[in-house]
């Protein structure tokens, strides 16, 4: 027999490179399906929606790394059909990511300057008033040892830094009520660009000029103070009213 023939390859082996595995169990057993690489969490973040630039192939394995693909049998019995590319969503919603040590610990760093970022949209310094900046969140994180879970939501987390931040320093989850003045010929189209900044109107005044009395998230405050600036070349005005408590609860991220 010549043994420099190609090597045999049972049918249900397929064999993958640069490979992110999902993996989930069900009814038992294991199921896992190959994506690529970075592709699973912009596919969970709602940034991509084409399939297949997730998966590698609309098989499920019961082992990527060996190539073992699942039999029929099993995934009707787990999954309640052998519709390969809806398992695979399944799989890919709630399955757990495999990663290395390397990618989840440059997972973890994103997720603290995500969790930094939300916090610093959401809170102000109650003393001035005044939004902190994401860089300075991220040291009073650091300083409290705040350390990041993969498994928790960023949105879950940032409430728990806040709580936590709480103790160490002047920050609270606010909106900012701010009073905005228009000049009548800007007024209709500046209010149009302004209202996605907006959380709430809570009155509106228009006679010569548009007053508007709104609340905001204090992340939008610079880009609102900004924009009124450069529309209204400098005749537009913004003022701090005060703050409104946001109660825990009262309003999700």
């Amino acid at each position: 027999m010549n043994l420099n023939m190609s090597i045999f390859t049972p049918t249900n082996q397929i064999r993958l490179t640069n490979v992110a595995v999902v993996r989930i169990k069900k009814g038992g057993k294991r199921f896992e399906i190959a994506c690529y690489k970075n592709s699973v969490i912009s596919w969970r973040a709602g940034a991509e929606k084409d399939l297949d630039e997730v998966l590698q192939t609309h098989s499920v394995f019961v082992n990527v790394s060996k190539g073992q693909v699942a039999k029929k049998d099993d995934l009707t019995k787990s999954f309640g059909t052998d519709d390969q590319t809806e398992i695979c969503k399944e799989i890919l919603t709630k399955g757990e990511l495999q990663v290395s040590d390397k990618e989840r610990h440059s997972q973890l760093e994103t997720m603290f300057r995500d969790i930094a970022s939300i916090v610093a949209e959401k809170c102000v310094n109650p003393e001035t008033k005044r939004p902190y900046t994401v860089s300075l969140i991220e040291r009073a994180m650091k300083d409290i040892h705040y350390s990041v879970k993969a498994n928790k939501s960023t949105k879950q987390q940032a409430l728990e830094v806040i709580r936590q931040l709480k103790e160490s320093m002047e920050i609270q989850r606010a909106h900012m009520r701010l009073r905005l003045v228009l000049p009548a010929k800007e007024a209709k189209r500046l209010k149009e660009k302004l209202k996605p900044l907006l959380q709430v109107v809570e009155s509106e005044d228009f006679d010569e000029e548009l007053e508007m009395v709104v609340l905001v998230d204090p992340g939008c405050f610079r880009e609102i103070d900004e924009l009124i600036r450069c529309e209204t070349k400098g005749r537009g005005s913004l003022e701090v009213l005060n703050l409104k408590d946001v109660e825990e609860g009262e309003e999700k991220f």
